[in-house]
């Protein structure tokens, strides 16, 4: 059974930008996992997560630490 969550302000962009310094690229980190979990079927190692979607799916791994990200630098 899915759990209530707050519509969009979960989970909060405040506590993402605090494991990502930019927006552009929390947007480019999520859109690039949730392609992975769609990929994989809907896997993703949050345990008893609130979002039934894959990009919200992704931005708990973010929050969580669950996720390797890693930027080049220009």
């Amino acid at each position: 059974m899915q759990q209530e969550y707050d519509g969009m302000r979960y989970p909060s962009v405040d506590v993402l930008l605090e494991k990502i310094d930019s927006k552009y690229k929390l947007a480019y980190a999520a859109a690039k996992r949730a392609k992975i979990i769609e990929e994989e079927d809907g896997y993703t190692s949050v345990e008893d997560g609130k979002c039934c979607k894959s990009i919200g799916q992704a931005l708990e791994e973010i929050i969580e630490g669950k996720t390797k990200i890693t930027f080049k630098a220009n």
